[in-house]
């Protein structure tokens, strides 16, 4: 079998876009990645530079809960809309994609727990469309090389990434490389257990830990806390559906007893389960992204304490718990284009 040349110099016609794959810079064209993240709440694309620079940036609503085709129409759509944009400037070296329980080997998305898609095969549906090369990952996973290429982690080898967005991921980098297992699914974290009797989880089982962190979770604290509590709280008048984890951290900002206790609550389980992950890999560090962190020192001190409070003796005061260097707008982009970015690189060597 002949290998496919993805770097020709000469465009080629897909069945809808013409792209220019290639990753030789030249005069006007520069090399650039295509970066696309998959949440369960919107799906964020832009252009990725070899420094880490998102040039443009994009997003649109998942809306999980509808067919895939339908997802991908609107996906291709705005890619379309998007290489318009840079014809004639940049040139597309490939496409990095970070999913919810996405498997690299296989090129799917494998059932996620906050999606009703089953198993699709992105990777086959993008590669139908851009004749260059595709990869697709853990948005957790993505989320830590982007750490590495760009961000807090590019002097670390032993870490682990921890996005707090619909879900809570987790990525775990082990001398430099990611951790995959025997099946590609290592190192989620999201699904540890924190109480057999607790919440129910999308994936089927109770009390998985993103039921209780992430931007979903501690909207359930809060609901419970409004039934076990009387204090005075702006969150009362937010219904389930509208409340979002922004509003939350307001109204910790103005010193709102419900949303305080809310984040003082979350970060306690955060830190506990970090404590025990730290077991697995001895990380530098864990670094903590995605929406949620952006609650900054109302997530971040309480998960601090209980995370120093229940590690192991031998590791306590030598592993930081730290939030992401980079743009929260950027974040899921980035990670995405580096995964796109060390594959190409990897090719070419």
């Amino acid at each position: 079998m002949t290998k496919k040349n993805y770097y020709s110099a000469n465009p080629v016609e897909s069945n809808t876009i013409t792209v220019k794959p290639g990753i030789r810079q030249t005069a006007r064209h520069q090399p650039v990645y295509l970066g696309i993240d998959i949440g369960g709440t919107n799906t964020k694309l832009g252009w990725v530079d070899n420094t880490g620079q998102c040039m443009q940036y994009d997003s649109f609503p998942t809306r999980a809960d509808r067919p895939f085709s339908e997802f991908f129409k609107d996906l291709k759509t705005r890619l379309s809309k998007s290489l318009e944009t840079y014809t004639g400037t940049y040139e597309l070296v490939g496409i990095g994609i970070g999913a919810p329980i996405a498997n690299r080997w296989t090129g799917t998305m494998e059932a996620a727990s906050n999606f009703s898609w089953g198993k699709v095969p992105v990777v086959a549906m993008i590669r139908e469309n851009f004749d260059v090369p595709v990869v697709i990952d853990n948005d957790a996973n993505a989320a830590a090389m982007g750490e590495k290429c760009f961000g807090s982690a590019r002097t670390m080898k032993n870490f682990i990434m921890v996005t707090l967005g619909t879900g809570l991921g987790s990525g775990f980098v082990v001398n430099g490389s990611l951790l995959y297992g025997a099946h590609g699914f290592a190192g989620e974290l999201g699904h540890i257990i924190v109480d057999w009797n607790g919440r129910q989880c999308g994936c089927g089982r109770k009390g998985c830990l993103e039921t209780y962190v992430s931007a979903s979770g501690i909207k359930r604290t809060v609901f419970e806390l409004f039934a076990e509590k009387m204090e005075r709280s702006s969150l009362r008048s937010i219904d389930f559906e509208t409340l979002q984890a922004e509003q939350i951290t307001v109204a910790a900002q103005r010193g709102d007893p419900i949303a305080l206790e809310a984040f003082e609550r979350t970060g306690k389980i955060l830190g506990q389960k970090l404590a025990d992950a730290v077991a697995f890999t001895d990380p530098e560090a864990i670094i903590l992204g995605g929406g949620l962190s952006r609650s900054g020192k109302f997530l971040l001190t309480p998960a601090q304490h209980y995370f120093e409070q229940n590690l192991l003796n031998v590791y306590k005061g030598n592993v930081h718990l730290i939030l992401s260097s980079l743009s929260t707008k950027d974040f899921a982009v980035l990670g995405a284009g580096a995964l796109i970015m060390q594959e190409v690189q990897m090719r070419v060597t």
